[in-house]
C-alpha cells in the first residue's frame, strides 16, 4: 500500500502545517521545495573546535544530561554549517539505563555495558517503567526548538531494537555479533520479550521528544546490517515495524536509517517509514527504486568525501542530486557520520553546493 502524505499511518494533524513546514519536513512527506534540504549525521561532533571545547570540561554523558548544554552543542553545529535541521545531541544508548543497565564510555572501546543481557532471567528483570527519566532529553529539545522557531526542522531520535539489544547482550559494539544472535536463534521467546520491552521504551522517549517540539524522528538501526534478510525478517523486522507505526501515530514523519543495508532496503520500507536513510555503497537512484518511490529517501554521500579536493566534493554532490532526479523526497546526507579530523570548511561547503547545484536544478 502506498503511504499518505504522512506515511501509512501518519498523523492527519501534519496537514495544516504542510505550506508552512521547514524545507526539511516538507521533502520527508515528499511535497515539494525551493531545494533540497542538508543536514549530516554527527554534524556536532568532535571535526568542530566548539564541540572540542564543551568536551574538555565535561563527558559525552554529561552533555546529553544537561539540557544547556546538550541543546547548546545542536544549536551550535546547526548555525555554524548553514544546515536544513537540527538533530538533538543524544546517545543511542541512553534508554539503557532506566532499563536497569549502567555504562559507560571507556577511552579508545566506545561504549561498554559492564553487565550485558545473556539470558531469559536478565531480560525479565529489565524495566519498562522509567522512561519518563529521560525527560533531560525532552528539555534540550524544548530549548532548541524554542531557538530555530521553525526556521529549521527539528529532529528527535532513537536506537532500532534490534540495534539497541545488540549493544544489551554484545556489552558493547561487537565484529560478528556472537552473542546477539545465539540468544536470538536459541531462546526465541527471550528474544522476543527483549525487543517488545525496547519497543515499549521507545515509544514512550519518543513521544517525550515529540511533545517537547521534534518534528520528525529519526530510528537509527545502525548494526542491522549484521543480518542476513532471513533473519531480519524473522527477528527484527516486526519490532522496527511497530516502533514506527506507533512513531507515526503521534503525526511525525519517521526515518529509518541503517548501515550496510542494500540487501534490505525493500524490507526496511515495509515498515512503512515516510523516509528511508541510504548508506553511500549503492547509486542513490538504485537504492531509491530498491526502497520504493512511495518513500523519501535520505542520504547517501561517503562521509570520508569530505576529505577530498574541492573539485571531487563538486562532483560527488552534484552526482547525487543528478541521481535524485529532482524528485520530491529526497533529503541529502552522508551514508554515515562526520568523523572526526573532517575539515568543517568542507562540511560547509558541500552544505552551499547541495543548496545552490539543486536551486540550480529547479530553475533549469
Amino acid at each position: 500500500m502506498e503511504p499518505t502524505e504522512h506515511g501509512p499511518n501518519g498523523g492527519e494533524n501534519l496537514a495544516d502545517n504542510l505550506l508552512s513546514g521547514s524545507r526539511f519536513l516538507r521533502a520527508c512527506l515528499r511535497k515539494p521545495v525551493d531545494r533540497t534540504p542538508v543536514w549530516f549525521l554527527r554534524q556536532a561532533g568532535r571535526y568542530m573546535q566548539e564541540y572540542r571545547d564543551v568536551r574538555q570540561h565535561h563527558t559525552l554523558v554529561e552533555i546529553c544530561k544537561q539540557p544547556d548544554l546538550a541543546a547548546e552543542v545542536t544549536i551550535t553545529a546547526a548555525e555554524k554549517l548553514g544546515v536544513d535541521a537540527a538533530i538533538i545531541f543524544a546517545d543511542l544508548l541512553l534508554p539503557l539505563e532506566p532499563m536497569g543497565l549502567d555504562f559507560e564510555f571507556q577511552a579508545g572501546e566506545g561504549p561498554v555495558v559492564h553487565h550485558p543481557v545473556r539470558n531469559a532471567e536478565d531480560v525479565r528483570l529489565l524495566r519498562t517503567d522509567r522512561a519518563a527519566d529521560l525527560d533531560y532529553v525532552a528539555r534540550a529539545i524544548q530549548k532548541v526548538a524554542a531557538h530555530f522557531r521553525d526556521r529549521i526542522g527539528i529532529i528527535g531520535f532513537c536506537g532500532a531494537p534490534y540495534t539497541l539489544a545488540s549493544y544489551m547482550i554484545e556489552g558493547g559494539g561487537s565484529r560478528n555479533y556472537i552473542e546477539t544472535k545465539k540468544l536470538m536463534y536459541s531462546d526465541p521467546a527471550a528474544w522476543t520479550s527483549l525487543l517488545d520491552k525496547l519497543v515499549s521504551v521507545l515509544t514512550e522517549y519518543c513521544q517525550l521528544q515529540v511533545q517537547a517540539g521534534a518534528e520528525v524522528i529519526q530510528i537509527f538501526d545502525s548494526w542491522v546490517g549484521s543480518l542476513s534478510l532471513t533473519d531480519y525478517r524473522s527477528y527484527a523486522f516486526e519490532a522496527s515495524r511497530r516502533l514506527v507505526q506507533a512513531v507515526q501515530q503521534m503525526g511525525v514523519p519517521v526515518i529509518y536509517f541503517g548501515v550496510e543495508t542494500a540487501g534490505l532496503l525493500s524490507t526496511m520500507a515495509q515498515t512503512g517509514a515516510d523516509v528511508i536513510g541510504l548508506d553511500w555503497h549503492q547509486p542513490l537512484d538504485v537504492a531509491w527504486r530498491e526502497a520504493g518511490h512511495a518513500h523519501a529517501v535520505q542520504g547517501n554521500l561517503d562521509p570520508i568525501t569530505l576529505f577530498a579536493p574541492q573539485e571531487i566534493l563538486e562532483e560527488r554532490v552534484r552526482e547525487i542530486l543528478r541521481s535524485a532526479a529532482g524528485r520530491p523526497g529526497h533529503i541529502f546526507n552522508l551514508g554515515h557520520g562526520i568523523v572526526p579530523g573532517t575539515p568543517v570548511e568542507n562540511v560547509q561547503a558541500a552544505v552551499k553546493m547541495v543548496h545552490e547545484f539543486s536551486l540550480e536544478g529547479a530553475r533549469a
